[in-house]
């Protein structure tokens, strides 16, 4: 065994350990207390203004998988923060970013979603450009005499890769580092092992609500049993739950129903778990992993992008296989996990979810929301937030959980 895998095992062996040790002790992990939070968070478009600048143009958020771009060549958009953003892969394997807009004359060059091309030529006057944004080709150069130069090329913006996951920043000419950016998280998105994963479906999911307020139902199971009475709940338990912060993301791990019936036998007694759960990466991006059967892991990711008003959400969800398809039953198994999940979010987590922003912002000022000892990731989540854009929340959000 290789020491990525022991360090591999090793984790995936403790977390058991602690999903087991609360089911045996009727305990979780908890919040040294509740915290109150002021609805203005969720409803103030000034402080949504800040957030879409600095959190999702000024910060490295997740674009898609490795896999994603699985050849010299393939290409991807990515619009999803307001800037128009190709990523291709050069011939030389390394993804790059540019801004997909013509030098020329300002016009969108790249307007497929996602496909393989040697050269980006752009339909109104046929400039093209290399995968590393060097122009190539100008029809009737010579007419613009010594105006063809090296501001003739794309503008890149930062674009790296990191444990399968392709990460962009949309500032133009700017730069990035991602390494900072993981942190002591990249080794648990290593164990994940996403380089190998192989994309099956993706879709979007709209929600009238705040982006945070979206967010927030990915990051506590206390929900389980009264949302999700027919479809979580028989799974998962609400009331465990284990939770672990790395910098400015985190991972959430429920205990699944059957863990009652081995969480008292002796480990070597244990079946065997592969390492999932919901890991958080900073600031909009949720990876799911579980499983249809043993031996069949799937891997979803959830990017959730603010739109312009304070009130829209769009979700981007993708189902990856992580070892790739070995047979046609399998990618039909994951396409209908990908099925069964949107059902969940749209028809249950995000119906709350419109409702309770729309109700929120009739309350009048200085109303707040709760959460629980047993909503420690989104206490934690709201105030790295807070922290990174530089508006505090307001004082109430602290005044529960010091005393």
């Amino acid at each position: 065994m290789s020491d990525f895998e022991s360090r591999r095992d090793a984790t995936r062996l403790n977390l058991l350990r602690r999903l087991a040790h609360h089911v045996r002790a009727n305990s979780s992990d908890l919040a040294d207390g509740p915290m109150r939070n002021d609805v203005s968070v969720y409803t103030d478009p000034v402080r949504h203004a800040a957030e879409r600048q600095k959190l999702f143009r000024e910060t490295p958020v997740v674009a898609c998988l490795s896999n994603d771009l699985p050849s010299p060549g393939s290409f991807r958009l990515f619009d999803e923060t307001g800037v128009p953003i190709v990523i291709v892969r050069g011939m030389d394997g390394v993804a790059r970013g540019f801004l997909n807009i013509c030098t020329h004359r300002g016009a969108r060059l790249v307007r497929e979603r996602e496909g393989t091309t040697k050269l980006m030529t752009c339909w109104f006057h046929g400039w093209s450009f290399d995968s590393q944004g060097q122009l190539r080709g100008v029809p009737e150069r010579e007419r613009f005499c010594d105006a063809v130069d090296e501001r003739s090329h794309l503008i890149p913006v930062p674009v790296a890769e990191r444990c399968g996951l392709v990460f962009v920043k949309a500032t133009p000419n700017s730069s990035m580092d991602i390494d900072a950016h993981l942190g002591a998280f990249a080794e648990q998105l290593d164990f994940l092992e996403l380089r190998q994963a192989e994309p099956v479906k993706s879709g979007t999911l709209l929600v009238s609500a705040n982006w945070k307020y979206a967010l927030d139902t990915y990051g506590e199971g206390y929900h389980f049993a009264a949302l999700h009475k027919a479809t979580l709940a028989p799974y998962f338990r609400n009331d465990v739950t284990v939770y672990d912060k790395f910098g400015p993301h985190h991972r959430v791990q429920f205990a699944s129903r059957d863990i009652e019936s081995w969480a008292s036998l002796p480990e070597a007694e244990w079946p065997k778990r592969e390492l999932g759960g919901i890991h958080y990466l900073f600031p909009n991006t949720i990876l799911f992993v579980g499983s249809i059967k043993p031996g069949s892991t799937y891997c979803t990711t959830f990017r959730h992008f603010p739109g312009e008003k304070v009130g829209e959400t769009v979700t981007y969800k993708s189902i990856y296989a992580p070892a790739g398809i070995n047979s046609e039953e399998y990618r039909k198994e994951v396409s209908e996990a990908f099925d069964a999940t949107a059902y969940v979010v749209e028809n249950e987590d995000y119906k709350v979810a419109a409702e309770g922003w729309y109700n929120l912002t009739s309350l009048p000022a200085g109303s707040t929301v709760v959460y629980g000892r047993q909503e420690i990731a989104l206490q934690y989540q709201h105030r790295t937030i807070a922290d990174a854009i530089g508006m505090a929340l307001p004082q109430a959000a602290y005044a529960e959980a010091a005393e």
